[in-house]
């Protein structure tokens, strides 16, 4: 059944650029017009992001932010047959930071939002950075597309760890050697109680401890990582250097850097981040949550 599946999109992937962009344009359509996927969610939390921007810049917004989900579900179905030579002419990126962290002999931890499209960025940082790479994935409810994109992403020797299992299997890769760890960080919080509580565009958020208190546990530069979109189907990865001391900093401070400088990167370009789940629905309490972090 799997390779029956797997035939279908491999097939679709041959198409030409073009006619994909123009499925993707149909797919947009239906999305966002007809079955109206999360429509007030993006618009909520567009609201909450850029009140000093009219509902028209805010609607450009979210229509640009439908374009770009569905066309970074494309673009990934076309990575199924695209070639070395075609992705590297639609693929850039200041790999050389992590190249020169490399030469230290210090690992890395990537600090990831959820920008479009993040399989390039993926394949990008295995590819032409000379660490191994590993990459946390959650995996899909659909079993034989998460085998389609968990082998896909594989592609250039990239180390995938389920995150149900991550602390098992990261183990016996980290005790190789460095290595560059990629981390979407700005993932909701599971439980509140247990979170850093950061201001992300004025409203009192909260974030994951595990990627701060990993840095710190294995002393590992902390590497920002920007990726968008150029043109249709062209990308640029650009890694920011933030730390290769992650223990000069007190509790919490680590992570409110990290959304300072994903808050900025989100300005730059706000169609570009993932505005279709629920970043703010929990509420601040200062009694059970503790103070409000700032960088």
């Amino acid at each position: 059944m799997y390779y029956i599946f797997y035939t279908f999109f491999y097939l679709i992937s041959l198409l030409p650029w073009r006619v994909l962009y123009i499925i993707s344009d149909l797919i947009t359509f239906l999305l966002q017009r007809v079955l109206k996927y999360r429509v007030e969610v993006v618009k909520h939390n567009l609201e909450i992001a850029f009140p000093n921007k009219t509902s028209e810049e805010r609607k450009k917004i979210a229509n640009d932010f439908y374009q770009q989900l569905t066309d970074s579900f494309i673009e990934t179905i076309k990575l199924l047959s695209i070639s070395d030579k075609t992705f590297n002419m639609r693929y850039t990126s200041n790999v050389e930071v992590l190249n020169d962290l490399y030469k230290t002999g210090q690992s890395v931890q990537i600090m990831a939002g959820h920008f479009f499209n993040w399989e390039f960025a993926n394949w990008g940082i295995a590819k032409y950075s000379r660490y191994p790479f590993i990459g946390v994935y959650m995996p899909l409810s659909n079993k034989y597309f998460d085998r389609l994109i968990l082998n896909m992403r594989k592609r250039y020797g990239s180390i995938m760890i389920s995150a149900t299992n991550f602390r098992n299997q990261f183990r016996d890769h980290a005790s190789k050697g460095p290595y560059a760890l990629a981390l979407a960080a700005d993932q909701n919080a599971g439980n509140p109680l247990s979170a850093y509580w950061v201001p992300f565009f004025g409203q009192p958020t909260p974030f994951v401890k595990g990627p701060e208190k990993g840095a710190k546990l294995n002393n590992t530069a902390e590497v920002f990582v920007h990726f968008y979109r150029i043109k249709r189907g062209y990308y640029h990865t650009n890694y920011e250097l933030m730390t290769t001391s992650p223990n000069y900093f007190k509790d919490g401070q680590l992570t409110a850097l990290y959304v300072k400088t994903l808050e900025e990167k989100i300005k730059i370009n706000p169609s570009n981040y993932l505005w279709s789940h629920r970043r703010w629905r929990y509420t601040f309490d200062p009694i059970k949550h503790g103070k409000l972090l700032v960088e």
